[in-house]
């Protein structure tokens, strides 16, 4: 936790020219996810985030900025079916996500890309279900506990200083290795092994506070 907080407060430390200007902000919101690679497909594992963050200023005119943040993010898998069989896994995150962001101040856009260290702090413990003649290896259901990702991110004004924020990350290195899926074809049992990576879509709602009031558009 104390990682954490350090992150945020070097926002406060930047070179001079940065003027020395940071916003606060709160964010709650929903999370769409899905695990490419567990032979699956659509994000249907709905979770909840929410987070800490904090904003400054890279240039004059606020065009370029920085934020970085300290959030809760629910991902994982959701399939109640048996095509190719039924999956129900919660996997809970704690992301430090980095991101660059070209601000209008005007209009009160943001578009940013980055990156997010993501540590599991609870491995899933749910439900696999698998018919006859397709059979995922359960013998170990166990995750890396290290998540690294890249985001971009779309961001826009309400009122004053609410926000709404469209944000898709993934996986840039596997969260699972080898994970071994058999399937009977024809009678004969073919057995094939991925690496598992994740994808969310996050949408919040962001309360931005303090600071410079250009950073909260008009």
């Amino acid at each position: 936790m104390r990682k954490i907080f350090f992150l945020l407060f070097s926002l406060a430390v930047l070179p001079t020219y940065a003027q020395q200007r940071i916003n606060a902000y709160v964010s709650l919101g929903a999370t769409a996810a899905q695990i490419e690679g567990d032979e699956l497909k659509g994000f249907k594992k709905w979770g909840t985030t929410a987070g800490v963050g904090a904003m400054t200023s890279l240039s004059k005119g606020d065009k370029w900025m920085l934020g970085v943040e300290a959030d809760f993010a629910q991902r994982g898998s959701y399939n109640i079916s048996n095509n190719p069989y039924s999956i129900r896994l919660q996997m809970n995150y704690v992301d430090i996500p980095v991101t660059l962001y070209f601000h209008d101040p005007k209009g009160g856009m943001y578009f940013g890309a980055g990156l997010s260290y993501g540590r599991l702090v609870q491995q899933p413990h749910d439900i696999i279900r698998f018919p006859e003649g397709f059979v995922p290896d359960t013998s170990d259901m166990s995750f890396l506990k290290s998540d690294l990702c890249w985001l971009i991110e779309g961001k826009f004004t309400i009122w004053r200083g609410l926000q709404f924020s469209l944000r898709y990350q993934a996986s840039l290195l596997p969260i699972k290795e080898n994970w071994g899926f058999t399937e009977t074809i024809n009678g004969y049992p073919q057995t094939r092994y991925n690496n598992c990576y994740n994808q969310a879509i996050s949408l919040r709602l962001i309360w931005l506070f303090g600071g410079d009031k250009s950073f909260r558009g008009r």
